[in-house]
């Protein structure tokens, strides 16, 4: 029985291939033989997610005519690939890509630092800020204030309070989606809200397309889940999606669901615009795929009078095709464990019935403390204070890091808490690990991947500024200096949680 799970056509992989070497190359670096070129070439593409594990590789004589180079060469870098574990064939069966067996997916993620930690260590494993006062208090004060009625009652509201059902709804109505509350489910947090859709939907075995790279803490959830996970590259910078490969894999894999941030995408900060959003409900739609969509981030443009694509949602308002997750976690305070569904009503309903024999509901107060914020105004101050605070941090950060590591390379998003960074062709997990000796956290790459891709990168979320970005950087430059130097032995050391 072949172990691959998707294939990649030689016309493709030619032209990844291609862009991929068009890369300028340092000073001084020698030409490597052809076939030596082309297995680097497959390699990084790997590594980097470009192209998944696990997925078939063309036969040599069609990838040699794509390529126009002879066919030993290909069959040359089919064996340097095997050797260095990056490949794995069987007769009859074909040649899959794959990672050494010394390279296991990070089992756990970055551990919360508690408070009296942070003098010593900066934590840049955690993609949220801190409350944004005065607003925290209000809101908390807001919801104390109009608890008594609720007190009276048994406190169980499995579909969430009906005042705040109502008011996100509203919210959609506003944006243009005529949402009704019985289209909302109130949740704890976007990770409630995705473990009960993946319950719902994907039962053990079930496939679920994901991007590549995508938010770790939900790769994890899946993983746990016994999901089947099918990885889908990103398109090139911050452009969005590469729909011809998901069209593909939505066609050959047929996963029950598909997962998606669309705005601000966790890790690489990419928002696809309003044609690739109506490209790729309409390819779920006719693949019979749910398309669930994270829109934790949405709020989170950082540029006055930047202009926001329509929501996915938009394209299938009656929300039938299109689960949309959205929180308050990111945009306001994430120990502010609220989040919401937005579905059609009978899913909504099954969403419900299924939570029943979980969590039963999300707490009262943290429901009425949002709510306050959205019927007064407050909402939309806390979050005009968080962009500003995001802003100056992420320009902070972006000098500091251009200053400090001039050879590490990223693109600057227009929103959302994350840098998504190639470290000079260094591990990321080595950097992971050295970083914490010299007082830096940073999540390494592969915890943002399915398959251990993304070695060569890490994720530097800008919640810190000022000088403190700027001692964060210089960290970082230390502990680069000591991996380049052979420090950090292992790869993918255990940690425990990333947000």
């Amino acid at each position: 029985m072949a172990q691959w799970t998707s294939a990649v056509g030689s016309t493709q992989l030619a032209r990844l291939i291609t862009s991929q070497q068009a890369r300028p190359a340092g000073p001084g670096t020698r030409r490597p033989p052809a076939y030596r070129a082309l297995a680097d070439g497959v390699r990084t593409l790997v590594l980097e997610g470009r192209v998944p594990v696990a997925a078939r590789l063309p036969a040599e004589r069609e990838l040699a005519q794509s390529l126009n180079v002879s066919r030993t060469t290909v069959a040359a870098a089919y064996e340097a690939l095997r050797t260095e574990g990056f490949l794995e064939s069987r007769r009859g069966a074909g040649s899959w890509t794959a990672v050494p067996a010394g390279n296991p997916l990070p089992a756990r993620g970055l551990e919360p630092l508690p408070p009296e930690a942070l003098g010593s260590m900066i934590d840049l494993g955690c993609a949220a800020l801190p409350a944004p006062e005065p607003w925290l208090t209000r809101a908390v004060q807001g919801a104390l204030e109009e608890l008594p009625p609720y007190a009276h009652t048994h406190g169980d509201y499995p579909a969430g309070l009906p005042a705040l059902r109502q008011m996100i709804a509203d919210r959609y109505t506003e944006r243009g989606i005529p949402t009704m509350p019985e289209q909302i489910m109130v949740t704890t947090g976007a990770m409630g809200a995705i473990d009960a859709i993946c319950h719902l939907f994907a039962p053990r075995g079930e496939r679920i397309a994901v991007e590549s790279p995508s938010y770790a803490n939900i790769l994890q959830l899946m993983r746990e889940a016994g999901a089947r996970l099918v990885p889908v590259a990103m398109g090139d910078g911050l452009s969005g999606w590469d729909l011809d490969r998901w069209r593909q894999v939505l066609r050959e894999s047929a996963p029950r669901l598909a997962y998606v941030v669309a705005d601000f995408h966790n890790p690489t900060g990419a928002l696809p615009d309003g044609d690739q959003r109506r490209a790729l409900v309409d390819a779920a739609r006719s693949a019979g795929t749910v398309l669930v969509v994270d829109e934790t981030m949405s709020e989170l443009w950082l540029e006055p009078g930047f202009e926001m694509p329509r929501p996915v949602c938009a394209f299938d308002p009656a929300g039938s095709s299109v689960i949309t997750v959205g929180s308050a976690s990111k945009a306001f305070w994430a120990g502010m464990r609220i989040g919401w569904v937005r579905a059609a009503p009978d899913i909504i309903r099954s969403l419900v019935a299924a939570r029943a024999y979980a969590d039963l509901g999300t707490p009262v107060v943290e429901q009425l403390a949002v709510n306050w914020l959205m019927s007064t105004g407050g909402w939309e101050e806390a979050v005009a204070i968080r962009r500003t605070q995001a802003l100056e941090n992420r320009d902070a950060l972006v000098a500091a890091v251009r200053r400090e590591l001039p050879d590490w390379e990223f693109e600057v998003p227009h929103g959302g808490l994350t840098l998504w960074v190639r470290a000079g062709g260094l591990s990321g997990s080595r950097l992971a690990e050295v970083g914490e000796r010299v007082g830096v956290r940073v999540p390494s790459g592969p915890r943002f991947g399915v398959d251990g891709a993304f070695e060569g990168f890490v994720r530097l979320p800008f919640t810190v500024g000022g000088a403190l970005a700027d001692e964060a950087a210089v960290r970082l430059a230390a502990a680069a200096r000591l991996v380049e130097g052979g420090a950090g032995g292992g790869v993918h050391q255990p940690q425990t949680f990333v947000a």
